[in-house]
């Protein structure tokens, strides 16, 4: 199963990495959701260098030409409500794309313990497809992989891409456990820990509260 850390390669990635960080930079939502947009859009071109594509020509007003054009069918899919302007950087680039939505959850049974719930999905039928799976944080993958679970009641995805911007090295293991080999990983960067309250460290926060204000 591929892994792709972006941390690795430093980019432009690396500077909106560093905003969505930064304590004082983020108490700008809008800054925020602009930069979970871009990160979107840099992970959407990368994985479209991985993808099938056929030629198809077309007329110029001068000539006869033959181009590249995207041969896979590809389905965005999110969860709510932190994975929404992520979400949006992916759908700028893959603009002809379907997309899912997935609610998630925790539901908190004491302080520290919580299940992860399924609340509300909206699917195309995925078999075939290529499935985009994006969501910021990728904590310890319960969310990540029930998501999926719940997807899967709409077909059996060709291939598989998990996309977030931070991701724990336990989340990463957990994927590459519990997902399909015909799954990719892609990561703005991996860290190494998560406090007992299943959030990463170093981390940024939380990605939902950041982008929207804090919940009740």
């Amino acid at each position: 199963m591929q892994v792709t850390n972006f941390a690795d390669t430093p980019s432009l990635l690396s500077r909106y990495m560093m905003e969505m960080r930064d304590a004082t930079v983020q108490r700008d939502p809008l800054r925020f959701r602009r930069n979970l947009e871009r990160a979107g859009q840099i992970m959407a071109y990368e994985i479209s260098k991985t993808m099938r594509y056929r030629k198809e020509e077309i007329h110029t007003p001068l000539a006869p030409c033959t181009c590249d054009v995207l041969d896979e069918q590809v389905v965005l899919g999110t969860i709510f409500r932190a994975g929404v302007p992520f979400h949006q950087g992916f759908l700028q680039y893959f603009d002809y794309a379907e997309n899912a939505f997935v609610s998630a959850y925790r539901k908190y049974k004491e302080k520290e313990n919580f299940d992860v719930l399924i609340e509300y999905l909206a699917s195309p039928r995925l078999d075939g497809k290529t499935l985009i799976l994006c969501d910021p944080m990728l904590a310890t993958g319960a969310s990540m992989e029930l998501s999926f679970r719940a997807l899967l009641t709409k077909g059996t995805p060709a291939h598989v891409h998990v996309a977030s911007v931070i991701a724990s090295q336990a989340a990463v293991d957990y994927i590459r456990r519990t997902f399909p080999e015909n799954t990719s990983i892609w990561v703005g960067a991996i860290d190494e820990h998560i406090n007992d309250h299943s959030y990463i460290v170093p981390g940024l926060g939380d990605a939902g509260d950041l982008a929207y204000g804090t919940k009740d």
